[in-house]
Parts: structure tokens; C-alpha cells; sequence
């Protein structure tokens, strides 16, 4: 291989031993290694970089460790290092068995560096492609949620015409979104002029999640009610595992906001990420025997955790949800019309 060949191989191995971390959940901050040594290689002329292997190592450039280094050299010597060939073994087990798994068309629910993500536009979608579908929404947070860098009307904006850039580059199908934060009083935050333009919006509750169960009925009917909104994000918010620790499920009148999602077609989000498992089991029966539709999502804010959609599809499948009734399954034409509509 040239220069070029060998350097977009170690690249491509960075990129790849983070995203199979990722999927298996490790720490951040060792994923992260990864991501930044590739990016630091990747500024770099791809002469520079061989040379600087052949005459003392590739760890003086800043930002490459021993353990980002050895994938690296291993690279641009034409071989496979072994901490990726064993990645690789591991990650060709599914994290679940599902058929539902083939029937899933696209995932509504994912976020970017735009907001709290930790991986640009154009790698999510790379990935998405790379697992298979057909369309991939970008939702990155609202603007009140300052914690997860929410955005600003301007923001979003601007936030589309990188978009427009990468659907350039990938096939599968870029949709513009947004996870939309429910206000105290059921109101959405972001304006309504900037939610009319966006193919797909997901709203969710993320402040005052032990709200009283009436407030907190009323709140989510309202969000559920205005005509914007196609999906019910991780409808409970609960956390059961993870680095987060753990956090009760919120109160609420679950048929009664089952019934509004029913009345003004929306669907219920089944949130694939682990620690949220969202709704639980007993919700998602509810929703079922109630007419929901459903939207399997990964709420990935990373490329490895696109892959967690198979957990997703594994508890549908488990609890007998209708696959036609999952608008995850859908062609985007259906999609559309059902979002736009």
C-alpha cells in the first residue's frame, strides 16, 4: 500500500476499535483515546506519518498513547493489531437474537457533538450505512437543556446545512430531527416555526422527572397533543444500570397518555440504550393491547451504540409487538407521510 493507503488504515482501525468499545460499553474516556488519536493522524500528511514510523514511532505525535500507538504501527505495517482482531471476535456476537432485528428499517433518535454526543454528523451516518439502514435521524437536544449543549434556533439551523453536506457523501437517507425537551406545562422548546421544518421530532421529558403523577399526566398529554410531535421519547425516563446510577421511573397516567398517543398518532419511543430499558415490560404490554404505534430507537450518541437497536428489537420481539405497528419498519415514504402529516 502507498503512504495514503496505509494512513487511512490506521485511521479507519482507530475509528473501529472505538466503535466496537463502544458497543460493548466501555468507558468513555478509553473510547475516547481512540477517537482522538485518529483525529490527530488523520490532520496529518500521510508522509509525515510513515516517516515518523520509520524513525522512532508514531507516539510522538500528541494525543497517541502506547495502546493507540500499537493499532497505528500495526497499520501501516499492512497488519491487523491484536487488540481490533480481538474486538472483532467479540463484537461478531449479536447483543441480542431477533428476527425483528431485519425488519427495522431506520432509527428516529440519535445525537451528534451538535449537542451531548460524542462523534460528528458524517461518522453516525457512515455507521448507520455501514449496519445497514436505509434512514438515520439526527435529534440532538433542545436549547433548555444547556447541560447537553441544546440548540439554539440558530444552531439548528446552521445544524442543517451540515447535514445537506454529509447527504452528499452517504447514501443512506439523513433526516433532520430534533428530541425536543416537554416544558413544565406541556409546551415544546423550540419554536414552531423551526419544528415545521424538521422531518422527525421526538419529544421527551428530561427536568422535574418526580413531578406529581397528575402534573406529569397533564404535562406529557400536552407535549403528546401538539400536532409536531411523532414520538414519545423514553416515555418514563427511569435508569436501571450504567455509570449514571439509577433512577425511578416517572408517575404518570399511563393510559391516559397511551390514549393521547393513540388520538394524535403518535408513537411510543422502546429506547434501546441498556441503562434505560424505557418503557418497562408492563408499559409496553400496556401500550400494545391499548393500539400504540412504536418507534424503535437507540438514542445513540456515539457510532458503537447504533448497534444497541438490537436490544430494542429483542424486547419487542419478546413482548409480541406487531412489527407493522413499529414505524421503525417502515418504507420513508410511509415514514414521512406519517411524520409530515
Amino acid at each position: 500500500m502507498d503512504a495514503n493507503s496505509r494512513a487511512d488504515q490506521a485511521v479507519a482501525d482507530l475509528r473501529e476499535v472505538a466503535y466496537w468499545m463502544e458497543r460493548s460499553r466501555q468507558e468513555t474516556r478509553r473510547v475516547e483515546a481512540y477517537r482522538k488519536a485518529a483525529d490527530a493522524i488523520a490532520s496529518l500528511p500521510a508522509e509525515d506519518l510513515v516517516t515518523l514510523h520509520e524513525n522512532g514511532g508514531v507516539q510522538q505525535v500528541p494525543g497517541v498513547g502506547a495502546s493507540t500507538g500499537a493499532v497505528i504501527t500495526a497499520a501501516l505495517e499492512g497488519r491487523v493489531a491484536p487488540k481490533l482482531a480481538t474486538l472483532r471476535e467479540a463484537g461478531a456476537q449479536p447483543l441480542a437474537a431477533s428476527e425483528l432485528i431485519r425488519e427495522l428499517r431506520g432509527d428516529l433518535h440519535t445525537h451528534s457533538t451538535w449537542s451531548d454526543g460524542g462523534s460528528p454528523i458524517a461518522e453516525m451516518a457512515r455507521t448507520a450505512q455501514r449496519l445497514g439502514r436505509e434512514y438515520f435521524a439526527i435529534t440532538d437536544h433542545s436549547p433548555r437543556l444547556r447541560v447537553a449543549n441544546g440548540l439554539s434556533p440558530e444552531r439548528l439551523r446552521a445544524q442543517w446545512e451540515e447535514i445537506n453536506r454529509v447527504q452528499d457523501q452517504v447514501e443512506v437517507r439523513l433526516l433532520k430531527g430534533i428530541e425536543v425537551d416537554i416544558l413544565d406545562d406541556g409546551a415544546l422548546d423550540q419554536t414552531p416555526e423551526m419544528l415545521d421544518q424538521l422531518d422527525v421530532v421526538v419529544a421527551s421529558v428530561h427536568s422535574k422527572l418526580a413531578m406529581d403523577s397528575e402534573s406529569m399526566t397533564r404535562r406529557m398529554v400536552g407535549a403528546v397533543a401538539n400536532p409536531r410531535t411523532n414520538v414519545l421519547g423514553h416515555c418514563t425516563g427511569r435508569l436501571v444500570t450504567g455509570g449514571r446510577g439509577q433512577r425511578p421511573e416517572s408517575q404518570f397516567d399511563a393510559e391516559v397518555v397511551f390514549q393521547a398517543c393513540i388520538q394524535f398518532n403518535v408513537a411510543v419511543e422502546i429506547n434501546s440504550r441498556p441503562e434505560r430499558q424505557d418503557p418497562p415490560d408492563g408499559l409496553i404490554e400496556l401500550a400494545r393491547d391499548m393500539g400504540c404505534l412504536f418507534s424503535i430507537d437507540t438514542d445513540a450518541h456515539a457510532p458503537g451504540q447504533l448497534d444497541f437497536l438490537q436490544l430494542g428489537a429483542a424486547r419487542a420481539e419478546q413482548l409480541d409487538v406487531d412489527p407493522g405497528r413499529i414505524i421503525t419498519t417502515w418504507p420513508l415514504e410511509r415514514l414521512l407521510a406519517f411524520t409530515r402529516g
